[in-house]
């Protein structure tokens, strides 16, 4: 038998494995949207609403499973830092960079040469829409050197890299964040309360950092909090009949995650109802870590053997399917999403695990090699620099 902290982050993989594929599916819904809509309507009954508006949404809740990955993130980022004396921040950081970075620029030179080889005509979807303003059709240098940086706010090469730009803040920004969260660990039901409100400013003022950097310090807070969560865990639901507790967590978690979808009849997309309604996702996202840490059933399928090889590959699917996706909606047209989706999820899961091996694990490995020599070398002019004292 593992140990709880092994267990907790075995599951807390297969969720990450999870979400990635949600996000995948979530962007074959865009491509099908349009073509549903016009072909189905939108009303009660149609594909659309059973997609869209129905609890089978969780299977395409793209953008609320990237706020899981950030809480995620917010969790498994700072649990060194606060697990370990010797933690080195310039260690830390400079691993952190190349682990980000090699792969994204792959992911970036496998969109750019998919783009090069494969022309992309705008009659092949339908106007107006998603894939036709979100995705290039051509690339200049500027462009790769500026999506490349992580610094834009959108990218058109591989429209996922948006998400690692906040992931590159957070890692900057790290220090701060655990910081933070220490100080007002015992404090934290009203610091999730406020990061809560700030993100819901950011949305309403449309402040991307703001919106999405509290979601991260919500991931932070559990990690500071981590051994009390494990101790209400172990008294509320790991108990022999807890069984109500645990569904009502988990099943309510995932209403809060796609509750504003649910809720279109009344509160429509664009209104601030809906807005607000939103950023109940946030706090689905939030239990639904906390779930996978506490909650038996949910844990032990996230730790089964598919979850986990997900887990595995899940940040080189989040980077290669996209332009995969893309390229063949071009090549076969959004009129047959539904053989784009056929070809797109078997192929993406092959890249993924061939991109996990020759670019993922390399660049993991380097980043180690550099987090061990950056750490040596700062501890090492420390010394120095205390004996000359």
């Amino acid at each position: 038998m593992r140990d709880g902290m092994s267990t907790r982050l075995t599951a807390l993989d297969g969720l990450r494995g999870v979400a990635a594929m949600v996000v995948v599916l979530y962007h074959l819904y865009l491509v099908a949207e349009p073509v549903l809509r016009r072909e189905g309507g939108s009303g009660v009954g149609s594909a659309l609403w059973w997609v869209s508006q129905t609890p089978l949404k969780l299977l395409s809740a793209g953008s609320e499973a990237v706020l899981v990955f950030f809480v995620l993130s917010g969790l498994v980022v700072a649990l060194p830092a606060l697990k370990s004396p010797a933690f080195s921040w310039a260690g830390f950081l400079s691993g952190r960079l190349v682990r980000l970075y090699l792969p994204v620029w792959a992911s970036i030179a496998i969109g750019t040469v998919l783009i090069w080889l494969v022309p992309r005509s705008d009659s092949a979807i339908t106007q107006g829409t998603w894939m036709d303003n979100a995705q290039a059709t051509s690339i200049s240098w500027g462009t790769l050197l500026n999506e490349a940086s992580l610094t834009r706010t959108s990218y058109d090469v591989n429209n996922v890299l948006w998400s690692l730009r906040w992931e590159l803040a957070f890692s900057v920004l790290l220090p701060l964040f655990v910081a933070l969260a220490i100080v007002v660990g015992r404090h934290w039901a009203i610091a999730l309360a406020l990061a809560f409100a700030l993100s819901t400013v950011g949305v309403l003022g449309g402040i991307d950092a703001f919106q999405y950097l509290p979601v991260f310090f919500i991931g932070t807070i559990m990690a500071v909090r981590l051994d009390a969560i494990r101790e209400w865990t172990r008294r509320r639901l790991l108990r022999p009949h807890a069984g109500p507790w645990a569904v009502g967590l988990v099943a309510g978690s995932l209403l809060l995650l796609i509750g504003h979808w649910l809720l279109r009849p009344v509160a429509p997309s664009g209104s601030l109802a809906s807005t607000l309604l939103t950023q109940l996702s946030v706090l689905g996202a939030a239990g639904l870590v906390f779930a996978a840490i506490g909650v038996r059933p949910l844990r032990s399928a996230l730790e089964s053997r598919a979850t986990q090889w997900l887990g595995k590959v899940s940040f080189s699917l989040y980077l290669v399917h996209m332009p995969i996706l893309a390229t063949l909606t071009f090549v076969l047209g959004d009129d047959r999403w539904w053989l784009v989706a056929i070809l797109t999820v078997p192929l993406a899961l092959l890249v993924a695990w061939g991109f996990h091996w020759a670019i993922e694990r390399p660049s993991h490995r380097l980043a180690r090699r550099i987090t061990g020599a950056v750490s040596t070398g700062v501890e090492n002019h420390r010394a120095r620099a205390s004996k000359a004292a």
